[in-house]
This record gives structure tokens, C-alpha cells and sequence, in this order.
């Protein structure tokens, strides 16, 4: 009985030191991204963002550093695939993009950084069709774009659009009018949306697509010079009982009669409550908003007022 005892005496005492072990070096990764030297109202971080949203987000971080005059917000517009990668990078603290989090990348941004970072839906954004103010056709189908993005089309049109890769913009396009089929090789790649609006606005046989951010708002100077050099295309409406034809109009993208509508995302690597989420709180809440509608997107967290009126599209 003695050495029975002994025995578990030592057993017992090799399992407190393998806990103790365990506990010390942890299986667990820690947080990388720890409480920093901002807070909600001031500091300095660096955040990446799609570029298709340049203009309505550069109009967002310029009001909410004007009421928060300690803060400072450095964006970086650049391809949606590349905004991504910063995810994984120490100086970017939130990305803003047209999709939140997969579900194969929480667990592996849980298992990068130790923990999952929030993200959420902040406004409904539309791919706008531009052409030349004198080109010929200015109604389609989805099923007539369709047929250009994949070259089986009769239209004789050069297509443009930012970049052939990694943008947003492509991305829509392929999974969600091309649906897997390949993008015809008569598509031309612009370096941006800005590029894109001034290739059609001087080559009569193109057709671009780009955000609708950066030619719908009528209040801005540079967009209203972009609408007199370029002109919408209207598509065939995605919910409407007859035959009607609708450009991407905030009423037409709130009521989903438009038919290339995306949404604009926020996703969040913060574990504390720095100067990300007291952005974050700013595009959700009612000023953000407000500026989200004044750019022609439709604001995700607020009621819009929707009336009927007859109105020449």
C-alpha cells in the first residue's frame, strides 16, 4: 500500500508539472493586435480600401477627422484581393471592401492573430455602365452584358474596366453576371476608375464599369464633369413585372430594381477600443450615413423614405 502510494504521489506530481507547463507556453496563440496608443477619437491608423470607393470614403475620413481633430486616418486604395492581403500585415488596422469574412477565414484569422476580426455591411453600392455621350445603344439586358464580358455578343463594343484582376469590380462581374464562365479577351484594363470614365469618354465603341460612387453624386464638381463626358447605360429592371429599363439610381439600388448592386463592407482587425472602431462607429451611425447617401450609395443602418413618383429615367 505504501508503494502503491508513492506511485500516485508521483504521477500526481508529473501531471501539476505538465500543467504548469502548459499553462506557461499555452497552446493558444495570443492576440497580436494588443491595445495601442489610440483611442476612439485619437491617434493614427493605416487602413486599406478598395479602390472603386475612393471618393465616398475620402469624404467620410475627411468629415470624421474634422470632428476629431486629434485623429488621423491614412488610407491606401488599391485592388480589393490586395486589400485582403493587408489583413494579414501589423500597420493595417481595418480594410473596407464589397464582402465581409468567409466562413474558412474566421478560424484562420482566430488561428493567425488570435481572434476573429468584426465586420458588417455599411452600405449598398451598383456597378455603373458608362459609354460615350454618342454611342448608339444605352439599354441592355443582364443577359446582353453577359454576352459581351464573355465575347459571344454581336455588340461591337471595347470593353473597360479597373484593372483585370483583384479589383472589385472584376470580381463582381465574373461570379456574379459571368457565373463561371471565362472573361473574353477583348476586355481592356484601365488603372483606374478615373481612367476608365476618361478611356470612354474619348473612345466612341467603349463601355466601362466602374462604381457608381464615382460619377452618381451630383453635388460633387469632378463627378458632374464626369457626367457631361459620359453618360449612364440603363438595364433591364431585376424586379419589375413589365419591361422597364433603370440606371443606377439610389431608389433603383434601395428597391433592388437595379440589377448590378453589390455591398460595401467594413472588417475590423481590433481588439480594443482604438481609433478603427471609433470609425467604424462613425460610418454606422448618422452622420456616416449621411454621407453614404449624399454619394449616391444607399446607407445600410438607416431607414430611406422611398416615395412613388413618375419620373423620366
Amino acid at each position: 500500500m505504501k508503494k502503491m502510494k508513492m506511485n500516485f504521489q508521483g504521477s500526481l506530481s508529473v501531471l501539476l508539472v505538465c500543467i504548469l507547463i502548459t499553462a506557461c507556453t499555452g497552446t493558444t496563440k495570443k492576440a497580436k493586435v494588443i491595445s495601442g496608443d489610440d483611442t476612439l477619437t485619437s491617434g493614427t491608423i493605416h487602413i486599406s480600401v478598395d479602390e472603386s470607393f475612393a471618393p465616398i470614403i475620402d469624404s467620410q475620413i475627411k468629415v470624421f477627422m474634422s470632428q476629431n481633430p486629434k485623429a488621423t486616418i491614412v488610407p491606401h486604395y488599391k485592388p480589393e484581393a490586395d486589400c485582403i492581403k493587408d489583413m494579414l500585415s501589423d500597420s493595417t488596422r481595418m480594410v473596407i471592401i464589397t464582402r465581409g469574412l468567409t466562413e474558412d477565414e474566421a478560424p484562420f484569422y482566430k488561428d493567425t492573430i488570435g481572434f476573429v476580426p468584426s465586420w458588417g455591411k455599411i452600405a449598398t453600392d451598383a456597378i455603373a455602365v458608362v459609354m460615350h455621350p454618342k454611342a448608339k445603344d444605352s439599354l441592355f439586358s443582364v443577359a446582353e452584358i453577359r454576352s459581351m464580358l464573355n465575347g459571344s455578343s454581336g455588340y461591337k463594343y471595347q470593353l473597360v474596366m479597373d484593372g483585370l484582376k483583384a479589383t472589385s469590380t472584376v470580381r463582381f462581374l465574373m461570379d456574379s453576371v459571368l457565373r463561371g464562365q471565362p472573361l473574353s479577351g477583348n476586355v481592356m484594363a484601365a488603372r483606374s476608375s478615373e481612367a476608365v470614365i476618361e478611356y470612354v469618354a474619348s473612345h466612341p465603341q467603349a463601355i466601362g464599369f466602374i462604381g457608381v460612387s464615382w460619377i452618381g453624386n451630383r453635388e460633387d464638381p469632378a463627378q458632374l464633369s464626369f457626367q457631361k463626358r459620359v453618360r449612364l447605360a440603363a438595364l433591364q429592371c431585376a424586379n419589375c413585372e413589365e419591361e422597364v429599363y433603370v440606371r443606377p439610381y439610389q431608389a433603383n439600388i434601395a428597391m433592388k430594381r437595379y440589377p448590378l448592386n453589390r455591398g460595401l463592407y467594413y472588417i475590423l482587425k481590433e481588439n480594443f477600443a482604438g481609433l478603427g472602431k471609433g470609425f467604424v462607429n462613425f460610418l454606422t451611425h448618422e452622420k456616416g450615413q449621411l454621407i453614404f447617401r449624399r454619394g449616391y450609395l444607399v446607407p445600410d443602418r438607416m431607414a430611406l423614405q422611398i416615395r412613388k413618383a413618375k419620373v423620366s429615367e
